[in-house]
């Protein structure tokens, strides 16, 4: 079992990683919670299908009672409406500030299991089982939990940590193929921000990866888990150095949020971002065009889109953009690539780049 620790002080937790240990993760709760309170599971009925079952008896034969609440699958329940549920069954089985949620599944999941931990009673523990790449790699770790509004993403939320992440890569094997190819943009977003040989591994070793060949994606998630701890642990509350995390994400979220959250998985509206990003880049005279190249002809063979193929405007997509969590000052920042393996915060103050940048992006 590999064991990252994400160092916050009186914060920190680990983070496991092994295949085929859902049923004994009762036994590292145990070194964060008594066994004499309650475990609530939050997953949603496709994942509970298939891991329901073994996490419950992976908490109870090691002397925990837990409970389940249901959420729907896809990211439009990630809102207020469906955390108030939350809350009410929360009280309906007497939780107190002793319980802790578990959220088994992917983002959604994690995001709004994390958002009730944080604020039922004013805070209660709680611990992410991620089930999808992109959960493993990513949202998962570092605290950032939140839930939608119509208007945009992630918009109302808080920094509050797991008191520990428990990562089963088997889980991986029951994934949809376009799951796994939207958890490789988060990968592939890690080699490009921090790590040039993390990004050249990717680059040789793509075709097993997605293949979820064991000692390829172990890999791919540890490397990808270390290089979020560290960051993380240098900006918890991302006040400079974290917000290289959102690159491609500018353009992701508004993408996502003038679709509706219906036609791209966020992956998807990622990878198109991070496209957008490095033309940006290439429009700055911050990068080489092979740079450009080799991130393009990456997500490609990942399986990820590179444009946009929905009848959407340009307008709406600024629109958007002006709610990212980046704007200061009504100017949008994007975090630019200098070079792969090293990224910048910039102010875009040239309006007439960025929307030709957005014309290149469509089909």
């Amino acid at each position: 079992m590999k064991i990252i620790k994400v160092n916050l002080k009186e914060r920190s937790y680990p983070i496991y990683i092994d295949y085929d240990i859902i049923d004994k993760i009762g036994l590292y709760a145990r070194k964060k919670v008594s066994t004499q309170d309650k475990i609530v599971i939050i997953t949603n009925p496709l994942i509970g299908g298939f891991y329901l079952e073994k996490c419950r008896i992976g908490f109870e034969k090691y002397g925990f009672k837990t409970y389940t609440i249901m959420v729907p699958d896809g990211e439009k329940y990630k809102n207020l409406d469906e955390a108030v549920k939350i809350y009410s069954k929360l009280l309906k089985i007497k939780a107190d500030r002793n319980t802790t949620l578990v959220a088994l599944g992917g983002g959604v999941i994690g995001d709004i299991t994390g958002y009730v931990a944080a604020t039922y009673l004013r805070g209660i523990p709680f611990i992410q089982v991620p089930t999808t790449l992109l959960a493993q790699v990513d949202s998962s770790v570092g605290g950032k939990v939140a839930v939608n509004l119509i208007e945009g993403k992630n918009l109302i939320g808080a920094f509050y940590q797991p008191i520990l992440v428990y990562i089963d890569c088997n889980v991986l094997n029951t994934l949809a193929k376009r799951e796994i190819c939207a958890g490789m943009a988060e990968v592939i977003k890690y080699g490009i921000i921090k790590d040039r040989a993390f990004f050249n591994f990717i680059e040789k070793n793509i075709e097993k990866i997605i293949n979820l060949e064991k000692k390829y994606i172990e890999k791919v998630v540890a490397v990808s888990c270390k290089i979020k701890a560290l960051v993380v642990k240098n900006d918890e509350k991302e006040k400079g150095e974290r917000a290289i995390l959102n690159f491609g994400h500018t353009i992701g979220h508004a993408l996502e949020a003038e679709t509706q959250y219906k036609k791209y998985i966020h992956g998807e509206a990622v990878a198109i971002g991070m496209v957008g990003a490095m033309k940006l880049a290439g429009g700055k005279f911050f990068i080489k065009k092979n740079d450009t190249e080799r991130v393009v002809n990456l997500l490609i063979k990942a399986g990820l889109p590179i444009k946009i193929n929905e009848r959407i405007s340009i307008s709406g997509l600024l629109e958007n953009m002006k709610i990212d969590k980046k704007v200061s000052r009504d100017i949008i920042r994007f975090v630019l690539t200098k070079k792969i393996g090293y990224v910048t915060l910039n102010p875009i103050n040239d309006k007439g780049l960025l929307i030709s940048v957005l014309s290149e992006l469509f089909n």
